[in-house]
């Protein structure tokens, strides 16, 4: 940071705690004083308990100077650095419940105080990384380790292997695709979208012509997504179905498929409709997500505006079970429109 930054965020700290003190309500203007009031030799009751709370301090630097900062102080007189963007930094403890509302909104170097209730609420509906806290300019042990767990796991999915004891139960043989290995289908995803010709060959031998339903599962980029969900939205999905008077083909496993395979199969079997169940990409919130992509007569040259998608699937999203289920009412609407993706969003 340069100097001339570094003494405008000092000015700007400065400004922001003398209005606190002078109890000004109007917003800062740079290169401006805050105008003054009759009473600011007296010091506000909200300006002292903001005082005792929001502090700047110096703090030494690798060279030997020192820098100041703006940080909270607790009554015991810890500190705690408040770095840009960090809005987690600041508890309700931090300051008196009685003028949080009072100083909603404002900005301390670049720090933006909260209301806490907002920030807590986020926290419990999503999963993502959001107020994460740091230790200096480096996240937190907790925080990194976190990452770090939430990192391998999502590398297992991708480079992991479906149980054949999975597959055995739900009695689904298994084809290839051109991919031979993992690091070959992630970087070739056209080989991904392609048969061998071995599979070709047993899915021929195997699989009923033209069903009415064909479903096929694939682990795509998430293996354990397939070990997670299978054992419940797979039953969920024949069940609906069987209520909707509808027949399903030979079920089968794709290994290292994407998406795109469903036009191939679907230029081998012609089904009526089409339902692939596959592991989605992992993320750092959840490495164990489904999707299932359904298509209305899946040909060599289907655009991706044909095709519809149920994502999310697994515990902390779209239920399994739930998604069986509506996974069946879908594919009865697309046979009885005759048509998928956008055709079948025009046409209801």
């Amino acid at each position: 940071m340069s100097r001339n930054v570094q003494d405008e965020v000092q000015e700007i700290v400065r400004r922001v705690l003398d209005r606190f003190e002078n109890g000004t309500t109007d917003g800062a203007i740079p290169g401006r004083p805050y105008p003054e009031r009759p009473d600011a030799a007296s010091p506000s009751k909200e300006a002292q308990v903001l005082r005792a709370r929001l502090v700047p301090y110096r703090t030494g630097r690798v060279d030997g100077g020192s820098s100041e900062v703006c940080g909270m102080e607790n009554e015991g007189g810890s500190r705690t650095r408040l770095n840009t963007g960090e809005v987690a930094a600041l508890s309700e403890e931090d300051v008196d419940p009685a003028f949080q509302g009072q100083i909603k909104g404002c900005t301390v170097s670049g720090v933006a105080i909260r209301d806490q209730r907002l920030l807590r609420d986020l926290l419990r509906t999503t999963p993502a990384r959001i107020g994460v806290r740091r230790s200096g300019p480096r996240p937190r042990t907790e925080t990194l380790l976190t990452f770090r767990e939430d990192h391998a796991a999502a590398v297992d999915a991708v480079y992991g292997e479906v149980d054949e004891a999975v597959l055995e139960e739900f009695g689904l043989f298994v084809v290839d695709t051109m991919a031979a290995d993992k690091d070959t289908y992630i970087r070739r995803p056209d080989l991904g979208r392609k048969l061998t010709p071995q599979s070709v060959h047993l899915i021929q031998h195997k699989c009923v012509k033209r069903p009415q339903v064909q479903v096929v599962v694939s682990d795509g980029l998430s293996s354990q997504a397939v070990m997670t969900n299978l054992k419940d939205v797979y039953p969920a999905l024949c069940q609906s179905l069987k209520q909707y008077g509808l027949s399903m083909g030979t079920p089968f496993y794709v290994r290292r498929g994407r998406v795109a395979i469903m036009d191939e199969i679907g230029e081998l079997l012609q089904p009526e409709a089409f339902v692939l169940l596959i592991g989605e990409r992992p993320g750092l919130a959840a490495a164990d997500s489904m999707s299932a992509y359904l298509c209305y007569r899946p040909r060599r040259g289907t655009i991706e505006a044909d095709r519809m998608v149920v994502s999310n699937i697994h515990d902390a999203g779209t239920p399994p079970v739930e998604a069986g289920a509506h996974l069946g009412a879908v594919v009865k609407t697309m046979i009885e429109k005759k048509a998928s993706g956008v055709k079948l969003m025009s046409v209801e």
